[in-house]
């Protein structure tokens, strides 16, 4: 079982959290923990002996911790997911074949795509599809229509697996620290259209991706993960395209799984990862 804790800091929390265990009889198999002193702000993930009843241990701690605290007690070790793509297969598959063989911490209930190029590969793995076109719409109209389909499924968070559309604040609002997001991040960074052709013209030695929430703030949400590897003079574009996607699915599975696996926390805009 899994307890994930994060609150106020203060003296003596550590001896609190296993005082209520020890009452409970129950017994801590692993604990991570960490202090934010700039925000005076304590996390905790703790790994402990199964308890049936989890409702009783989460009003126990709470009578202990500060009041502010947020506690969860054996959150769903299976997580459920809706994708968002467009057109780019990579992060998709990887995905799908990994929740295929049980392999992924989650389920994904459904894909929901701007093209309907990959429908395919979804049907392959009898995974729903849905095709909304945002072609001739107004922006709030595609979104609230994307909306509609996601709350048809109970899920826990929303993956853009190379999703390329930027989502509006209302959109963003409405999911808040759910929404995770894949994009190349290189040294220096290019923004705009074909950015490995800008890296091959630059002439870069190294490469990457972030993985992060998803914020108003376009591609500078809470890091959850990152990833460079090394590229020369031998590259070409279609070289740096290749590596680039093979690090975009690597770091946006890396990152997935630690947060199905309740060891990603968010202060601000900053993450807490137990890894």
């Amino acid at each position: 079982m899994v307890i994930v804790i994060q609150c106020k800091d203060k003296i003596g929390l550590v001896a609190l959290i296993s005082g209520v265990l020890a009452k409970h009889g129950i017994n801590i198999l692993s604990m991570r923990e960490f202090v934010d002193t700039t925000a005076s702000v304590f996390f905790a993930r703790l790994v402990v002996d199964a308890h049936e009843h989890a409702s009783d241990l989460h009003d126990a701690l709470k009578v202990v911790l500060p009041e502010d605290a947020s506690i969860k007690v054996n959150p769903n070790p299976i997580k459920r997911v809706v994708l968002l793509v467009t057109k780019e297969y990579h992060c998709l598959s990887d995905i799908l074949i990994r929740n295929h063989f049980k392999t992924l911490g989650a389920n994904v209930e459904a894909v929901i795509g701007n093209h309907p190029d990959l429908e395919n590969i979804c049907q392959r793995f009898e995974i729903p599809f849905h095709f909304i076109n945002h072609e001739g719409k107004d922006k709030s109209v595609f979104e609230e229509e994307i909306k509609q389909q996601i709350n048809e499924y109970h899920f826990d968070y929303l993956i853009l697996a190379k999703f390329m559309r930027i989502l509006s604040p209302s959109f963003i609002a409405d999911f808040p620290d759910c929404i995770i997001n894949i994009h190349h991040s290189f040294l220096p960074a290019f923004i705009g259209a074909s950015p490995y052709r800008q890296a091959f013209n630059r002439g870069v030695k190294l490469i990457g991706a972030t993985a992060h929430f998803v914020t108003n703030q376009l591609d500078e949400g809470p890091i959850i993960a990152q990833q460079t590897i090394p590229v020369n003079h031998t590259f070409s574009v279609a070289d740096m395209v290749k590596a680039g996607k093979e690090i975009e699915k690597a770091v946006l599975i890396k990152a997935i799984q630690l947060v199905f696996d309740d060891r990603v926390f968010v202060l601000d805009n900053k993450t807490v990862v137990f890894d």
